[in-house]
């Protein structure tokens, strides 16, 4: 009988799975295609970092309430709205195109709005999870994640980039708004269970900041996860100072060729998908934690290449062992969080750490690409005040201000994930933590 539940359960999550992903590939799309057309328009590397600066903050700012809401709320309703905002954001977006009204300040306002229901989306999701598998197969369901994630990332850069000349940025809308439409299908096929509530849980709240800040008093009064917090929050913040330069850096070398970038980002799902493949069939390491460290020295290291490279012949690999390093990092941290944090405060807590980690995010996107725009880029060309010291490595035309800040940001990186065996307390964060299901209240 448990066989036959754990099977049922895994077809569930399956299904839903199938449907985010076929979204996912539809918003992968027209990103790709939003980010060509941004380019086109501006030219500058912190127009599209802007992007991705609104989109991040409004995450940040929402995961508090959005983590009581997902532990008080019917799950499956939230996870069908944040896909019909995320649907009608697509299809305002059409609109303002199809009138010739579309300005890059309305990319910034529907950023903003998809930050926001993607974080709730999110935090139900993987709140959701430890109820629909079992403990054992956390990590492998983690892994499928990222299995979509970087599939959509092999399959739209090369979509849109054929279809950007022949169908525009209208045709692509339309496909996306169609992958919004599967998802919540597929949504609406399934249960979803809600976390039996405690009853500690079941008594009126008396401070709704008490309820805000519950996420935050629990990783603070563990101190091995607040560590873990720490060093993914600086991971993040070195990790999106350099990707804030990263589409333009493509772009201005390799004389704005969209087939280029949609190459690198191709090669980026080609090794997203081989790593969490490997990590859905091997299910990790013995040691999660070895598999976070470990992973940010790996993409640490293969950005650095990345940086250092002018062509095609160098990013394709490079990005392909970079993203190969991420399901390992995502999956085991995910896994450790699922296995020592109960369902029922799994909103709140994930939401903690989700604000506690992307916190960094909006600061590296918004003062990473001015930074290279205005300083870097100035400064490294030819009689600027650091050609002569960095020259030679990075070159002195356009997009050597970006290599420097993005290789030195990717060192960062490596340092960070190296630095991390250096703390007991977070190198034996499973060992100092019980699981949840065998923890004493």
């Amino acid at each position: 009988m448990r066989i036959v539940k754990q099977l049922a359960s895994m077809r569930t999550f399956l299904i839903i799975w199938s449907g985010q992903t076929a979204s996912l590939v539809g918003s992968y799309m027209t990103t790709f295609a939003l980010t060509l057309w941004a380019w086109e328009l501006t030219g500058q590397a912190t127009a599209l970092a802007l992007v991705y600066f609104f989109n991040r903050l409004s995450s940040v700012l929402i995961s508090p309430v959005a983590g009581i809401i997902v532990d008080r709320w019917n799950r499956k309703l939230l996870l069908v709205a944040s896909d019909a905002v995320a649907g009608l954001s697509t299809l305002i977006i059409l609109l303002l195109y199809l009138t010739n009204n579309l300005q890059i300040w309305h990319i910034y306002i529907t950023s903003t709005l998809n930050g926001a229901f993607g974080c709730l989306q999110l935090l139900t999701y993987s709140a959701s999870v430890s109820l629909l598998v079992p403990k054992e197969q956390y990590g492998r369901v983690s892994s499928l994640d990222f299995l979509s994630s970087y599939g959509a990332d092999i399959i739209a850069p090369a979509l849109a980039a054929s279809f950007y000349y022949v169908i525009g940025l209208r045709g692509i809308l339309c496909i996306d708004l169609m992958t919004f439409a599967i998802a919540v299908t597929t949504l609406l096929l399934v249960p979803i269970p809600q976390p039996p509530l405690t009853a500690t849980e079941l008594q009126p709240q008396k401070n709704i900041w008490q309820e805000l800040f519950f996420g935050f008093r629990y990783i603070l009064g563990r101190p091995s996860l607040m560590a873990l917090v720490v060093v993914m929050s600086l991971f993040q913040l070195a990790h999106d100072f350099g990707a804030a330069v990263y589409s333009p850096l493509v772009l201005v070398r390799s004389d704005n060729n969209a087939s280029a970038l949609a190459s690198v980002s191709m090669a980026a799902g080609v090794g997203g998908v081989f790593g969490a493949s490997l990590m859905s069939t091997w299910g990790g390491p013995k040691r999660r934690m070895d598999g976070v460290l470990m992973s940010m020295v790996g993409a640490g290291l293969s950005k650095t290449v990345f940086g250092l490279g002018q062509n095609l012949s160098v990013w394709v690999p490079a990005q392909f062992c970079s993203s190969f390093n991420f399901p390992f990092l995502g999956s085991c941290s995910q896994a450790i969080l699922m296995s020592k944090v109960k369902p029922d405060l799994q909103g709140r807590v994930f939401a903690a750490n989700s604000m506690s980690v992307m916190v960094t995010s909006p600061i590296g996107y918004l003062l990473g690409a001015p930074l290279a725009d205005y300083i870097l880029e100035p400064a490294m060309k030819p009689g600027g005040s650091l050609a002569p010291v960095f020259g030679g490595i990075f070159g002195t035309g356009a997009g050597a201000g970006m290599a420097l800040l993005y290789v030195s940001c990717a060192i960062c990186m490596l340092l960070i994930g190296l630095a991390g065996y250096a703390f007991p307390i977070l190198r034996n964060v499973e060992k100092v933590m019980p699981d949840h299901d065998i923890a004493i209240s």
